[in-house]
């Protein structure tokens, strides 16, 4: 991967994020989200210190990681979900597994010890990226969710903190 930086995502980037993000729904296997939200929306519900774009060396973004809370219980203080996109032409060099080496670093300094993703089982890029991360699968949550009118699994992954006890 060369000549890509990885920043904090700011509003800023909003336009380039929600069109990765776009494109990516738009493909069918990332999420059941069938439009990428307003960006007030989007930036409500992710944490501010655990979000972050790759940016190739002209500045444009290549691809972005976001986590939010999964609950506002205390219990779960220390427990995020995320979602990493990347452009579909920056595939395939690193960028998303820089993205979620980032988030991680972010995480472990937190305090936080589980980040957790679904995904989808066709995703195979997707669950092979996060298996290499440290990510393991922990259950399908079977028909879970319809998408575009059909019923669709998802693998809960998760990556418990080796620093937070």
């Amino acid at each position: 991967m060369s000549a890509v930086r990885i920043e904090a995502l700011l509003p800023g980037h909003a336009e380039e994020v929600l069109a990765i993000y776009q494109a990516g729904i738009d493909e069918g296997n990332a999420t059941f989200e069938t439009r990428a939200p307003q960006w007030t929306a989007f930036d409500e519900g992710r944490l501010p210190r655990h979000r972050f774009v790759a940016l190739d060396g002209g500045g444009a973004v290549l691809g972005w990681v976001a986590a939010s809370p999964v609950s506002d219980r205390c219990a779960y203080a220390g427990v995020v979900e995320h979602s990493v996109y990347v452009h579909p032409e920056a595939r395939g060099r690193g960028v998303a597994r820089a993205l979620l080496d980032a988030l991680i670093a972010s995480t472990e300094t937190a305090g936080i010890w589980t980040i957790q993703s679904g995904i989808f089982p066709e995703n195979t890029a997707s669950l092979a990226l996060h298996q290499g991360a440290g990510f393991r699968v922990i259950g399908t949550r079977e028909r879970i969710g319809r998408h575009h009118g059909a019923w669709r699994d998802v693998l809960l992954l998760e990556r418990r903190s080796g620093l937070v006890n």
